[in-house]
């Protein structure tokens, strides 16, 4: 469980945050949440499916493996990636919500991480620093802030994405059978993607109000992602012919 906390540089003065790609930190995932604002990074590595996370609420997701718990880009070196997903570098902060002091307002939003992560330690010899001796936030605080910040405003746009995607009956289940050089097979099930042949049929108008809505280029994006799929099959393929090789 976590244990999520308001950073302060009194209570939290010498905390700091290990950086380094490995399943003891919680890098061993499957997928995780991905945003229109980073696809162009995402496709050029990773599958981006949409999945439910919360009842039927579909939000686009990076796909690292075939099964719960298995990242094929990540071994004993680190994760083997050009990018890595803003979800994951963010851990472990997230965004914090403090009443106002006028009831009328909204809540303010305040850094937090969970105190309880692997990730976060006091050994001085480990990770980034928080705070800087008299107490400022040091160059990788500031960074790690802009980032969840960053987190946050995606959640909106992810959901105003996919909705302007429903709105067109654009989303369709896709389930995928993949045979590896074994003769195994891996499926893939409850992932959904861009019916691309709907969406090639869309009239003028409707590509233009995509556009407008800064929604067109990270459709194209999310369905040229499907190109990274031969990667990921690769990757899986190795771990078999190859049973040295650790995959988390």
């Amino acid at each position: 469980m976590s244990n999520p906390v308001l950073l302060n540089n009194v209570d939290h003065q010498n905390l700091r945050v290990i950086t380094t790609r490995s399943a003891a930190y919680g890098d061993a995932v499957m997928s995780c949440l991905t945003f229109p604002f980073e696809f162009r990074n995402v496709q050029a590595w990773y599958p981006i499916l949409f999945q439910e996370i919360a009842g039927d609420v579909l939000r686009p997701v990076a796909l690292f493996g075939f099964q719960t718990g298995e990242n094929l880009f990540l071994d004993d070196q680190g994760w083997n990636a050009g990018y890595v997903p803003a979800m994951i570098r963010r851990e472990p902060f997230q965004i914090g919500l403090k009443a106002a002091d006028d009831p009328s307002q909204e809540a303010l939003r305040m850094l937090s991480l969970d105190a309880d992560h692997a990730r976060v330690t006091e050994d001085e010899t480990q990770g980034e620093a928080l705070f800087q001796p008299l107490g400022g936030r040091t160059p990788f605080l500031e960074k790690m802030t802009d980032l969840v910040e960053t987190v946050y405003q995606g959640l909106g746009e992810s959901e105003a994405f996919v909705a302007a995607l429903q709105a067109h009956n654009l989303i369709e289940q896709v389930n995928m059978d993949i045979t590896l050089d074994d003769g195994s097979h891996n499926q893939l099930l409850g992932f959904h993607a861009i019916d691309e042949d709907k969406f090639r049929a869309l009239p003028g108008d409707v590509l233009e109000q995509f556009s407008q809505q800064g929604f067109l280029m990270p459709a194209f994006l999310m369905m040229a992602s499907f190109g990274s799929m031969p990667r990921l099959v690769s990757l899986k393929n190795r771990t078999l012919s190859e049973p040295g090789n650790s995959v988390a």
